[in-house]
């Protein structure tokens, strides 16, 4: 039972789940009055090197006033954390806050003492990198700038733990010691190795789930049927590489395998390790399991159970309970509620799921949160028919069920350095820390392109999901990960489509498409197409009916060939005569001039030619072979087919023969990987002209993500931004209470100092007072009611502009009045009247799940009734603010739309990055909205601002490494 400390409660916050080096995990929370005896169990198992490096002199055991000390925190001055596997302690940190002279000391002073111990055993699992992160970021939030450690010159690997965290730092030697001093506030360095660690780790852990060299399936039945006994048979046919083992409590005595396979009544029975467990037993017996596989120390679980969550809240509780035990022993979940996980490579050959056929071996990461949308997937990619064609393999396959644990964040990590991925395709219902996942995506994206489609996304997540709460509209959440490179399909017939395309084609250099083909009919519904999809596609070239494969040989050879093309859609339709080509020859006509070719993709639209599908991809052997020659071909049945050499060219009419036997075991092996992506280019087929235009629309785009990826951009500094008067000021605003929406005074004064003029308006609550108002602003004015339910509706009637003078000025005063109410609910105000311009709108918002995001549209219908805004993350660059007042669709209307004068968008994109730097600079900035903001043809004016402060979180995205918690 944690008590509370001598001066502060228990800062239950300070406790986290981490990833470690290897994968594995520890719990790190604050050490407590009831640690004693743990503390002593703790040291007794250090080394005497160990505890001579922490001490600078033999120190054998700890004093019970050591004990006391170590133990005895107030959470403020003196604060101890411990990392802990097993409830048992396995490294130790703690800080002493001191003053100038090195004395202990309280608040103001900012400098603290910093001293770890790990136990030798976990030396080397970045356990004390971890602890560092956690102790800084307490450090931080109670007020300390800087550490200091003192540490023995022959302690190189502790003195290497705080050289590599990135922090400035300052080092010393005296009297035999090395001291370092280094402040507190993450650097951009900090961030960097933080974040690094943080993949390794967190792919770590996803390969230790994924490539397990032993296997247990707990719950596997004494009879066929059942989960667990399916899952049992389906590692068998995969041809699982390591050892596997079956677990049931009800084995009688002299049962001693099931079908062939070694079983046992428990895991603790096994001898020798257990890397991953399957668990398919009843959820109320999946404790008990659970506790076993901690103390045989198995290193992850996939948890088939159902019965958690998505049953209620006591499943839910259930699930809770699940997650915190299995972390306690240091072990990572995949569900519960799974449908499993499945791996590919030869070497591992891993097929722990309920699908009852492996998938192809190839180069797609495939990752489902549903287990129904899952066997979708699986079965889309595998077979050939059901409309998408030319299809490629899955290198590995994770279903999260309900996602208790590794989601997709952790897959990510893997996939991010995997060699054997090349695309990523998602299948997401919920997005459970969307801030991390954007970030990651636009990584990952970088190196390999990343597909997604979100289930769910006109209702609520569900329900075994926990998701953190978001003010954002999904339409704006999309739009913030397209930022991220992701690439946003909405079904999952898109997301194969454009999965088979950019799995084995290379990426287009621009949107410029070369249309060929057999029927005129079907090039002209590709053309229009194109033009829909926002492509330039050339004139489509009808080769007729009578076309033979020499002919589409040469045809896809020039458009190949030609500068003005960056990608190639052939169609094709059956035809009859002797000069048709059949499937084999077309096929091996297409892939021969796309060989000879291989820097820009091509496409094929096919209609109810079901022996082309085979042949287009017979370069790879992950597809199915035809054995036997379709009806109505030509020539023996389809072959694997080298990519020709210099020395060898291949022509339609001199076909190069594959390696029969490569093709006849992808034809009876779903795991053998036998075709190389270097040796062979697959031509992925479409069975209509929107589908393949729709993936070649979107592999365009992110092409030219890719391209402007590579320069960011910069975040201008802009001289006259005050930041340090600004932060000033929102501390004093924030000191008399968490939460405050400022005035216009305290918002334009605020806004001033990032260099951002809000135009005067004065309250004007009696015509008297609006006369003297617009006196001294100066003639002409604006007079406007303020009131909740009139603000920004000029079509109501609640504006009067250009009042010329004062008996203009009275008139509308009064009519206003008379028409919507007294003036203390008009609240008027008299403004000074802006040149004539566009009225837009610019609001930037903190999210607690997305972050910073800057928004801008132009006001009115077209942003409150179409929704016809543009959303970059927070902190843009001058790429992304010029992005954003182009990509909304009302854009053409700041450019001079039908003969109307071009407004000042360079002074509207340097207010988006001076809002930007408000809101990134100052965590207490929560919101900003500047409506209008009218845009002249020289310069702007904004008119209204609304400006709220909260306290920021204690933890946020800076903060130390963390396992969520849902």
């Amino acid at each position: 039972m944690q008590t509370s400390s001598d001066r502060h409660e228990y800062p239950a916050h300070w406790e986290a789940d981490v990833v470690l080096r290897d994968g594995g995990t520890a719990r790190v929370r604050p050490i407590t009055v009831d640690d004693a005896e743990r503390l002593v169990s703790f040291y007794e198992q250090v080394s005497d090197e160990s505890k001579y490096y922490r001490f600078f002199a033999p120190y054998p055991r700890l004093s019970a006033k050591d004990v006391h000390r170590f133990t005895h925190h107030d959470f403020v001055d003196r604060v101890g954390l411990a990392a802990t596997v097993g409830g048992e302690f396995i490294a130790t940190v703690r800080y002493d806050r001191i003053g100038a002279d090195g004395m202990p000391a309280s608040a103001p002073a900012d400098e603290a003492e910093v001293a770890f111990l790990v136990q030798d055993a976990h030396q080397g699992r970045g356990v004390a990198s971890a602890l560092l992160e956690h102790i800084a970021a307490v450090a931080r939030e109670r007020g300390i700038r800087r550490f200091a450690a003192e540490v023995l010159p022959a302690n190189s690997k502790m003195i290497k733990v705080f050289t590599d965290a990135g922090y400035q730092q300052r080092r010393s030697f005296e009297d035999g010691v090395v001291r370092l001093e280094f402040g507190l506030e993450p650097t951009d360095r900090s961030l960097a190795v933080q974040r690094a660690r943080e993949q390794r780790a967190e792919a770590r852990s996803v390969q230790r789930l994924l490539a397990p060299g032993s296997v247990a399936v707990i719950g596997a039945g004494r009879t066929p049927g059942g989960v667990g006994r399916g899952v049992l048979a389906n590692l068998r046919a995969a041809g699982f590489t390591g050892r596997l083992f079956a677990v049931n409590r009800a084995l009688g005595e002299d049962e001693k395998d099931l079908d062939g396979v070694p079983a046992h009544r428990t895991v603790t029975d096994i001898e020798g390790p257990v890397d991953l467990a399957v668990v398919a037993v009843p959820a109320a017996h999946v404790p008990e399991v659970v506790a076993e596989c901690g103390a045989h120390g198995v290193q992850g679980l996939v948890v088939i159970s159902a019965g958690y969550a998505e049953s209620g809240p006591d499943g839910r509780e259930r699930q809770r309970e699940l997650v915190r035990q299995a972390r306690t022993y240091g072990m990572r979940i995949i569900g519960p509620n799974a449908f499993g996980i499945i791996n590919t490579a030869p070497d591992v050959r891993l097929n722990a799921s309920l699908a009852p056929e492996a998938p192809r071996s190839g180069r797609i990461g495939l990752f489902a949160q549903s287990g129904a949308i899952g066997i979708a997937l699986l079965s889309r990619l595998h077979r050939r028919g059901g409309g998408v064609t030319g299809v490629t393999g899955v290198s590995t396959f994770v279903s999260s069920g309900n996602r208790a644990d590794v989601s997709g964040n952790d897959v990510l990590q893997y996939w991010y350095e995997d060699p054997h991925t090349d695309v990523v395709l998602m299948y997401l219902e919920s997005i459970g820390n969307p801030r991390k996942f954007t970030r990651l995506a636009r990584r990952t994206a970088a190196v390999k392109p990343l597909v997604v489609v979100q289930g769910a996304r006109h209702g609520s997540a569900p329900q075994g999901h926990a998701v953190r709460a978001t003010e954002l509209p999904h339409t704006t959440v999309s739009a913030l990960l397209r930022q991220a490179g992701v690439i946003r399909v909405d079904t999952i017939t898109e997301l194969v489509d454009a999965g088979l395309l950019l799995a084995r084609q290379p990426l287009p250099a621009g949107p410029r498409v070369a249309i060929l083909g057999n029927s005129e009919s079907l090039g002209m519904l590709t053309y229009d197409a194109c033009l829909s999809e926002g492509l330039r596609p050339l004139p489509p070239l009808d080769l007729t009916t009578a076309a033979s494969a020499r002919d589409f040989h040469a045809a896809l050879a020039r458009a190949l060939a030609d500068d003005a093309c960056d990608a190639v859609v052939v169609t094709a339709i059956p035809t009859l005569g002797e000069t048709s080509p059949g499937d084999a020859a077309l096929a091996g006509a297409l892939r021969s001039a796309a060989a000879a070719n291989p820097t820009k993709p091509v496409l094929v639209v096919h209609v109810e030619l079901g022996g082309l599908a085979e042949a287009l991809s017979a370069a790879a052997s992950t597809a199915p072979q035809a054995v036997d020659r379709a009806p109505g071909t030509e020539g023996p049945a389809p072959q694997r087919r080298e990519r020709p050499t210099p020395e060898t060219p291949e022509t339609p009419e001199t076909p190069a023969t594959g390696e029969a036997g490569a093709a006849a075991t992808a034809a009876t092996d779903p795991l053998a990987d036998s075709a190389d992506p270097a040796d062979s280019r697959l031509i992925p087929a479409y069975p209509a002209a929107e589908r393949a235009v729709r993936a070649l629309s979107e592999a365009v785009h992110y092409a030219q993500w890719r391209r402007e990826a590579a320069e960011p951009g910069r975040v201008p500094a802009y001289e006259d931004i005050d930041e340090k008067g600004a932060a000033e000021r929102i501390d004093t605003l924030l000191s008399t209470g968490d939460r405050l929406t400022l005035g216009a005074e305290e918002a334009g004064a605020l806004l001033g100092r990032y260099g951002i003029r809000l135009r005067q308006a004065r309250p004007a609550p009696t015509p008297d007072e609006a006369a003297r108002a617009a006196q001294a602003i100066g003639y002409p004015v604006a007079l406007k009611t303020t009131a909740p339910h009139l603000r920004h509706r000029a079509d109501l009637g609640g504006v009067r502009l250009d009042l010329a003078d004062e008996e203009q000025l009275r008139r509308a005063y009064t009519e206003l009045t008379e028409l919507f109410g007294s003036p203390g609910e008009l609240r008027p105000v008299v403004q000074g009247m802006a040149p004539r311009g566009v009225d837009t709108i610019v609001r930037a918002v903190v999210d607690p799940a997305a972050g910073a995001v800057l928004s801008f549209g132009l006001a009115g219908p077209a942003s409150q009734l179409l929704g016809d805004m543009a959303h970059r993350l927070i902190p843009a660059t001058e790429r992304d603010a010029a992005a954003l007042v182009r990509s909304i669709r009302t854009a053409p209307l700041l450019f001079g739309w039908r003969g109307s004068a071009p407004v000042d968008t360079d002074a509207l994109e340097e207010l988006l990055l001076r809002v930007s730097r408000l809101v990134d600079d100052h965590p207490e900035v929560v919101a900003v909205s500047l409506e209008p903001v009218v845009v002249a043809p020289h310069g702007l004016s904004v008119l209204g601002a609304s400006v709220r402060l909260a306290r920021p979180p204690l933890r946020d995205d800076l903060g130390p490494r963390t396992l969520p918690v849902y």
